[in-house]
């Protein structure tokens, strides 16, 4: 992991670059969500995530539209809910999350989950497909820089692609201490898709793990700084979120140390911890 800064990109498979880290925006609102992207942007972040789900495009939209940070230089993705699946459904849906972003263009568009089988049965797979190839048209027509999953395991990325065009860029999917999710890591890199890192931090007791403090006062740093630089190290680039500006900046200086091999074998030890959201057991 030769990163030197959170500007340094990942490059995407049709060669666009993503800030390799991002700034997290679930759970906040549309009211306060405008300071704390023009915050994250002041601290120095370029890479922005949202979802239609979180209710908050309009403020992020107002951030990007105010703030001094050139729009070339701002990454902003944003996912698709679930409710808006199948191909006319996602084209519409698009439109209201960019009128809402006040964008011309999206930089990237994921699938926020997979339609299981446990609320769709059969209706799963062709419902994943007729909302990707929505999500294609959408490319091809330049609307999108790229696009890509969220939530989507192995199995579900192999039935999309019996049918698709073009081969998802990122999987964005919960991995933090605890939780790393190693075959789809793995399969992901195989494939060429970038795996990105929903709540890096996990739950307060990932924070809050013994060995996680360890390695954190080995290093001279936090725990939250520590999972940061774990992500990255795996490849995979890491979403943090906070609204308090100084944790913000925290986030970001973790390019200053490393973790040895030791550190990172005992992290990804760990016994599973945090949320562990399971694709195929949601039924929202």
């Amino acid at each position: 992991m030769n990163k030197k800064s959170q500007k340094d990109g990942f490059g995407l498979r049709n060669g666009t670059a993503i800030p390799c880290i991002g700034y997290g925006t679930f759970k906040t609102p549309d009211s306060e969500v405008k300071e704390a992207v023009l915050q994250a942007l002041d601290v120095g972040y370029r890479h922005i995530d949202t979802a239609a789900y979180y209710d908050n495009e309009n403020g992020i939209g107002q951030a990007i539209a105010e703030t001094k940070v050139p729009r070339e230089e701002i990454f902003v993705t944003s996912k698709l809910w679930n409710g808006n699946r199948g191909y006319e459904n996602t084209l519409r849906a698009f439109d209201e999350t960019m009128n809402k972003l006040k964008l011309s263009r999206l930089d990237l568009y994921l699938i926020h989950w997979p339609a299981n089988r446990k609320q769709f049965g059969d209706r799963a797979k062709s419902l994943n497909a007729e909302t990707w190839a929505a999500f294609e048209r959408l490319y091809e027509e330049g609307s999108i820089k790229a696009i890509g999953l969220s939530n989507f395991l192995p199995h579900h990325i192999e039935e999309l692609l019996e049918t698709a065009g073009i081969l998802p860029m990122v999987d964005q999917i919960e991995i933090h201490p605890g939780w790393l999710q190693r075959e789809a890591v793995d399969y992901c890199k195989t494939k060429g898709i970038l795996v990105e890192a929903w709540s890096p931090f996990g739950a307060r007791a990932v924070l809050d793990n013994p060995l996680l403090l360890s390695v954190a006062e080995k290093h001279n740093k936090t725990a939250a700084q520590i999972c940061v630089r774990w992500v990255l190290q795996h490849g995979i680039l890491p979403l943090p979120k906070t609204v308090t500006k100084s944790r913000m900046e925290e986030n970001l200086l973790v390019f200053d140390f490393s973790l040895d091999e030791a550190d990172m074998a005992a992290i990804d030890a760990l016994a599973p911890m945090g949320k562990c959201a399971r694709p195929d057991e949601v039924d929202f």
